[in-house]
């Protein structure tokens, strides 16, 4: 469908005021510099304009009251003053020497005397505030602008023709009519108005033979008023209209900025927004857990070059303001920390300007700077990674499993027969290397999302784990003694646990195979303890005298390729947490204190049950 050619001439109009913004019309917190242009404000002082119409809006907004509000009172005031005025006039004239008119004065009183009323006691409060109950409007115009039609009238009847002319005073309850109630009650009063003006003039007329041009007069001044209640309705109308806007937008801007503020204080990479006097005027706290090696640094404001630590983020951040230049994926620098493992974050900047005095140009450079730990990062990529292996290998595993299984059963039909010795070799080599590639599928299956567990069967956790750490020792070379490096406390009786038996092996080699690569060669480096902690669980305990994890890698210790090894995969630990979540039970690690010998300890927590009365027990022979 074609668009209409005026819509095509405005959205090239559009694009043409875009071209021709300046590119530093207007800044963003959040990126680089952006072009916006508001469409209201091409011309003129457009920060002038913004800055009236925000301190507008505060003043409307940051008032107790409406601004409708404020005129009923100022309304009342002026009714005060008016009446006042009046009886101040009439005692002048007095003292003048002028002629008085006691229906006059006692008018005049009575008015003030109402209006002063009105306008000071509380409990006419209701007359001269905004309403919206229909029976109290009428009140309310009674005992205002009906009051003031029949003061200001009959001072004008009665005081036609003497020294002072009275009718301009019938313009203010004409313009309140328009103020206060509808249209069609804002026409009628300034109707009413106006035949009163022409019964005056008649009245005159009669007595001065001036009728045409005294009718004349009144019909232009009638007509006036009939303007100027259409004019103060629409314009009541509009300042309604636009406090509630005003009120709205601030309320949308003040939750978008409690929304922004949530976002930014619950996001997980670390926002600084630091001036060119390097002093940091914004962190939410995952910045200021990365500027620090424990816990969370001061809240801003804060000097960049107040800590050593932070040296190479303020010359990075000198940089950034000198060259205004920052790569968009970043940089890499490292904080070192005293007594604690350095840290490399990924930085990016954005730069923003702050507040303007004058020309927008001169307003002071701001940084943005976006801050990551490089390793958790790496952490987040590698488990995302390890997602996408785990949903392809499930394929894979599932299209090997079946040639194995064919390779497996000839292999087997071969061995029924009688084969010559070297045959018969390589058949038992087929035979094994076909064990061996059917456990590494059950490896990799594993580790693929929603790996089925194997059944759990009651067993003596006493036999397995006596039986695996003999096994173990045997394969590393590890004698099995008093003066050996791994000290072994089973308990005396069965300990029936739920776990399957190939899994709980699994998990104790990882761990004995951590505790020997970081353990000394003392007597006892390397504890391993199995004890019932309740009735319904029991603890393997695997403990090394190595040094103590950094408080910045143990909480990842546990995922997927995070390793502090250059040459590690990182999938131990994850697989024994893999494997006891899905028998119930947990795994975790605890660091001692200093003096105890074995400061790392990996705890298993099992679930217990009881063991089959004929399940023989295997007891370790150290």
């Amino acid at each position: 469908m074609e668009a209409a050619p005026q819509d095509r001439r405005s959205g090239e109009r559009r694009r043409g005021d875009r071209r021709a913004t300046p590119p530093h019309a207007e800044s963003s917190w959040f990126g680089h510099e952006s072009t916006f242009d508001p469409s209201w404000g091409v011309s003129g002082n457009i920060e002038l304009d913004q800055r009236l119409r925000a301190l507008w809006s505060q003043r409307v907004v940051g008032g107790d009251d409406s601004a409708l509000a404020r005129i009923h009172r100022t309304y009342a005031a002026v009714r005060a003053a008016f009446g006042l005025a009046l009886v101040a006039a009439q005692g002048a004239g007095s003292l003048l020497g002028a002629r008085a008119s006691l229906p006059l004065a006692l008018i005049c009183i009575a008015y003030a005397v109402q209006a002063i009323a009105l306008w000071l006691l509380p409990r006419f409060q209701p007359l001269t505030t905004p309403v919206a109950t229909p029976m109290l409007r009428r009140r309310q115009w009674l005992a205002t602008v009906g009051v003031d039609l029949v003061a200001f009238g009959a001072l004008h009847l009665v005081g036609s023709g003497g020294p002072i002319n009275y009718s301009a005073l019938l313009v203010l309850p004409v313009l309140m009519a328009g103020v206060m109630g509808p249209r069609l009650v804002a026409l009628a009063t300034a109707a009413g108005v106006a035949l009163l003006l022409l019964a005056a003039a008649s009245h005159g007329a009669w007595l001065e033979a001036e009728l045409a041009g005294s009718l004349l007069q009144s019909g232009l001044a009638g007509l006036g008023l009939f303007v100027i209640a259409l004019l103060s309705g629409e314009l009541s109308a509009r300042l309604s209209r636009e406090e509630m806007a005003a009120r709205g937008s601030l309320e949308l801007a003040r939750q978008q900025a409690q929304l922004n503020r949530l976002v930014i204080e619950e996001m997980v990479d670390g926002v600084l927004v630091v001036d060119g006097r390097l002093r940091v005027r914004a962190a939410n706290p995952a910045a200021r857990a990365l500027l620090v090696d424990a816990g969370l640094s001061p809240p801003a404001p804060f000097g960049l070059e107040s800590r050593a630590a932070w040296v190479p983020l303020a010359r990075a951040v000198t940089r950034a303001l000198a060259e205004r230049d920052w790569p968009e994926a970043g940089r890499e620098l490292t904080l070192a920390f005293e007594g604690s493992a350095p840290r490399t974050l990924r930085l990016r900047v954005r730069f923003v300007r702050g507040l303007v005095s004058g020309d927008e140009r001169n307003g002071e450079p701001l940084c943005v700077l976006l801050l990551e730990d490089v390793r958790i990062a790496q952490a987040r990529l590698q488990q995302e990674k390890l997602a996408a292996m785990g949903r392809v290998s499930a394929g894979i595993a599932h299209e090997i499993r079946n040639p194995l299984a064919a390779i497996l059963q000839a292999n087997a039909l071969l061995l029924e027969d009688e084969l010559p010795p070297a045959q018969r070799r390589l058949a038992r080599i087929v035979a094994d290397n076909v064990d061996r590639l059917k456990r590494i599928v059950d490896d990799v299956m594993e580790l693929a999302p929603g790996g089925q567990a194997g059944a759990p069967v009651p067993l003596d956790a006493n036999a397995e784990v006596g039986q695996a750490v003999a096994d173990w020792a045997a394969t590393v070379a590890l004698p099995l003694g008093p003066s050996s490096r791994l000290r072994v406390e089973l308990p005396d009786a069965p300990l029936g646990v739920v776990f399957d038996p190939e899994h709980l092996r699994r998990v104790l080699v990882n761990l004995l195979d951590n505790a020997g690569r970081h353990a000394s060669q003392a007597p006892a480096a390397i504890r391993l303890q199995l004890f019932a902690l309740s009735e319904a669980e029991a603890q393997l305990v695997v403990a090394s005298d190595g040094p103590a994890i950094a408080p910045e890698v143990e909480p990842y210790i546990f995922e997927p390729f995070f390793s502090t090894r250059s040459r590690g995969a990182g999938l131990g630990l994850y697989i024994c947490r893999e494997l006891c979540v899905r028998y119930g039970a947990s795994i975790g690690y605890r660091r001692r204190e200093a003096d105890v010998g074995a400061r790392n300890e990996f705890v298993v927590t099992m679930k217990r049950c009881a063991l089959p009365a004929a399940d023989p027990s295997l007891q370790l022979n150290p």
